[in-house]
């Protein structure tokens, strides 16, 4: 009887490697959807710091449906003068209030703080004039006259707005950031003008 033998072959078979390839590594990169990360000087760059003939004036229409010309007055007369009284203000006070053309104007010297901790304290002296002409369900309010006076104690520097945080002083020629020293001016100042208008149109709602 023949016997049959089997011979079972083993075949050699390579391992595959799991490495991406290259065009794997270049797909994966294209279809990875990258984010941009918000700029967190973006409202304060070019155009932020208005010129009028040359003078940085920021200008602001608030709506106020309903109200008289004479409210609005005695409500924006109101907020200037509590603003006086704040903890950060100096010496300020109003310069003009007319109640025939229902125009008002305070002039402010308040404490403008860029930092402070346990070891610093960083800030200027702020002069503005904030003025408001008041109309039937409206008000043009006006932010004006601004000057800096820093580093009183050390070596004073006085700085009007003019030529400090306009954006040829303030901004990088890309418009991609601040510059170090006159841009935290501009920051500051910026916010600053925001609160005051916000909180008037806040009042006047």
């Amino acid at each position: 009887m023949n016997k049959i033998v089997c011979f079972v072959l083993l075949v050699s078979i390579p391992v595959i490697g799991f490495a991406q390839n290259t065009w794997e590594k270049k797909e994966k990169k294209e279809n990875q959807i990258e984010v941009a990360k918000p700029n967190p000087d973006a409202k304060y760059l070019k155009g932020a710091v208005p010129l009028e003939n040359g003078k940085v004036v920021f200008r602001k229409t608030i709506e106020a449906p309903g109200k008289t010309a004479f409210q609005i007055y005695n409500i924006i007369g109101q907020f200037l003068q509590d603003e006086t009284k704040e903890d950060n203000q100096l010496n300020s006070h109003f310069v003009k209030a007319d109640t025939t053309d229902y125009e008002l104007g305070a002039s402010y010297e308040e404490w403008l703080v860029f930092r402070s901790n346990a070891i610093t304290l960083d800030r200027t002296r702020f002069y503005y004039i904030l003025k408001a002409q008041c109309f039937n369900g409206k008000a043009e309010v006006e932010m004006s006259h601004i000057k800096y006076l820093y580093e009183e104690e050390r070596d004073p520097q006085r700085m009007k707005a003019e030529e400090w945080i306009t954006d040829e002083e303030a901004v990088n020629k890309k418009n991609t950031k601040l510059q170090p020293i006159s841009g935290k001016f501009r920051r500051k100042t910026i916010d600053r003008k925001d609160y005051l208008f916000n909180q008037i149109e806040e009042r006047l709602k």
